[in-house]
Order: structure tokens, then sequence, then C-alpha cells
């Protein structure tokens, strides 16, 4: 007797991993190593929604994070140690729901439960971080940009996993038709948690202040979350608004509608170019991306653009690193025998001052230099006519002879 592909899918899920979820055990997926799940059911249940993912065990879905979930069965053993949850106090007279409307009133910023848990979110050396990309900022990574501005822990949001449920995480405003048919996503480890502030407090103040004819994305709450009706996501910022070195393997992803995470691109930092990673099926997802060829199996980034590098100390001489996590820090070299681990390392940018305001030096181009704002503020925004890039980010053109107090800076990461 014959078996049905749906058949011989339920039969493999009921015997691999169960999670028990509203007192109802399902089977399910992991993802993100365990910081959330898919579960499956093979009838309509609250919370669930028709799969159209092709070969999915069961008709029925549901993207459950993994503090949603009572119990899960039949879990391999971790293969690293994990991200720490994000810690929410409770009692009767204050529930999630409570911390969460909490989280999108920027009066509450100071509130001691949004403080508990803000803190309980923790960017360690290595943790993953997410970024949300539009089609246009997908081709900018590929073709060089590197980390910058508002950003995620991956374990936080690996229950986002359609084009409409990560829109939350956009730091631009919305596209087209096209936005709910793909998201994409760069996602990188932390070379170290210096690196990540929260948006809270008064140093970014006047972020929550600007008017939103002077920005892209949604507001700053000032609260240290996501400005959303229904996630409880905390949100972090690299360090000034800088750019930060690419790590050696990070990726470029595609969310279909489906719910798959289809890895695009990895990053090769002896080559200093992505590697396309991706199978002719999935390569109509890059159909949208601007000046990127679906065909295209190598992606040079170039050198002109890089904005900061790391650099390391081995045997008394200054070499380009390259963070290699979790592994560490190496002599960014192309033959294996020259990748010494690094004695010392440190992250190198560039600052100055412009019409009383600190920027960050991008690059320098016939006397003109590209300025981002480290702290931006409807004040500095009026004064220096930068304009929004994307969410917090602001960047301006002025003329390297009126630029003040020129250096360079060395953030050093201990080891």
């Amino acid at each position: 007797m014959s078996v049905s592909p749906q058949a011989r899918g339920a039969a493999e899920a009921r015997a691999g991993l169960r999670v028990t979820c509203g007192g109802v055990a399902y089977p399910a997926e992991a993802i993100a190593r365990g910081a959330a799940y898919e579960l499956f059911s093979a009838e309509e249940a609250p919370g669930f929604e028709w799969s159209p993912r092709a070969g999915a065990p069961l008709p029925w879905r549901r993207f459950a994070h993994a503090s949603e979930v009572d119990a899960v069965h039949g879990a391999a053993e971790p293969t690293e140690e994990p991200d720490a949850p994000l810690m929410v106090p409770l009692h009767r007279e204050r529930g999630w729901s409570q911390v969460q409307r909490l989280s999108q009133q920027p009066a509450s910023a100071g509130d001691p439960t949004l403080v508990a848990v803000r803190a309980s979110a923790v960017v360690r050396r290595g943790t993953r971080m997410v970024k949300v990309l539009s089609a246009r900022q997908l081709a900018g990574y590929a073709r060089g940009w590197l980390p910058h501005g508002f950003c995620h822990r991956e374990h936080d949001v690996a229950h986002l996993r359609t084009p409409g449920a990560l829109a939350v995480l956009r730091t631009d405003s919305p596209g087209g038709r096209d936005d709910l048919e793909v998201a994409y996503a760069l996602r990188w480890r932390a070379a170290d948690p210096a690196d990540y502030v929260r948006p809270v407090g008064a140093e970014h103040r006047g972020l929550t202040a600007l008017p939103p004819r002077d920005r892209l994305g949604p507001p700053v709450l000032g609260t240290g979350f996501v400005p959303s009706e229904a996630q409880l996501v905390p949100e972090f910022v690299t360090r000034d608004f800088a750019d930060l070195p690419m790590p050696a393997n990070a990726t470029l992803l595609a969310y279909p509608a489906s719910g798959e995470e289809v890895v695009l691109y990895s990053y090769q930092a002896e080559q200093r170019g992505w590697l396309r990673m991706v199978g002719p099926q999935w390569r109509h997802l890059l159909a949208g991306v601007p000046d990127l060829s679906p065909d295209q199996e190598w992606l040079p980034t170039g050198e002109a653009a890089r904005s900061t590098q790391l650099v390391g100390g081995y045997a008394g001489a200054a070499y380009e690193a390259v963070a290699d996590l979790p592994g560490g820090f190496r002599v960014l070299a192309m033959t294996r025998a020259a990748r010494y681990p690094v004695e010392a390392v440190a992250r190198r940018l560039r600052h100055a001052a412009w019409r009383g305001v600190p920027w960050l030096v991008l690059r320098e181009e016939a006397g003109w230099l590209r300025l981002r704002m480290v702290r931006p503020d409807p004040d500095a925004v009026a004064t220096t006519g930068a304009q929004c890039q994307e969410r917090g980010v602001y960047e301006v053109w002025a003329p390297a002879a009126e630029v003040t107090d020129d250096r360079m800076v060395d953030v050093s990461y201990p080891l």
C-alpha cells in the first residue's frame, strides 16, 4: 500500500521533536537552535494558519518563540552556549500584556520593570545579530556596506519568519507589493558587547524628538523596544551609529512568505566578497533587488567604501584582523598558515566635528567628506542639513576644509 508524502511527513514529525504549547503537544521544527519553533497541526487551532511551505509535515503551522512554549521533548543537545533569554518579571498586577504596553510608552522608559526586562537582553561576544533589510539595502550590503544602525539579537526575533511579521523590524519606509513576498536580512556575530548600546537615556533623547518629516522608518520610543502592537522585542544600535567590520561568515538571508530561511550569500573575509549560496530554485527571490544579478556567483565588495577595520597585534607588529567567531580574532591572510591568532585587537575608525556637531567620517572624495551623525537630534539635523538614510542614520557631505578635530580612534577589544 502506497503512503502519501504528507502522511510520511506527519509520521516523521510525530517521531521527532515535539513542543507543548497551550497544553497541547505538537510536532515541531527548531528555529535558531531552539530560540523559536515551527509547530505543526493536522487541524486548525488557535494561532495556527494554513502552511504554504512545500513539504510541511502537516497542513497547519504556527511560529512560536521559546518563551511561549510550555515544554520541549526530543530536542538535540546544544552545540554552543545559548543567548540569555528575555526575562519578564510577572505578578498578579502586571502581566505580559501590561509590560508590552509599557514598552510602547516613552514616558515609561524608566519604569523599574521595563528596565529589568531590557537589561536581561544581553549581547555577548559571538551573539548572532540580525538587521532586517529592504531590497535596496540588501543590494548595498552585497556591494560593500557594513553593519550599522538599528539591529536585534537573533534570539529575540527568531519567531518572526515571514515578510509580514518581519516588517516591524524594518529601518526604512515600507515599499510596494514586493515587501509582502520576500524580506531580507543580514546576520552576523557580535565581535564585542561594547559595540552595541540600547537607544535609551539622555544620550539618545534626540532620536525620540525627531519629527516624522525628518526620519525614515518607525519612531524611536526611547524605551529600548521596537514599536509594535504585539511584540516585545529589545532593540540595539551600533555605538555612535558606527560601521562595524564585517565578520567572517556573515550571511545575507531571504524570508519568503512560506516561512523558510534562505541563505543567499556568505561573507568570505579574505577575499572581501560574498559567495552565492542559494540554489536555482530560490534565485527568483533576488529578482526585485536593484543592480544585483541572481546569476552572479561572486560579489566583490571592494576597498574604497570601508570606513572601519579591525587592527590586530601579533609578534610586535600590527596587521589587519578579522573576527572569526566563535573562534576569536586572527590576522587577515589569504593563506591558512598565516592566519595567526592576534594578541591584541581594536576597531579603528575616524571621528571629526563639523558645525559644532560630532560625526563619523565614512569616506573622502575630491576634498569632500561623507559624514554620519553620532547623536542625531532635531537641532543638529536642521543646522547641518543631514539627510536620513534609514532609521536613526543621518549623513551629509561636508567640505574637508571646514571639518575640525579630525582624528583616528581605536576602540580596543579585551581578549
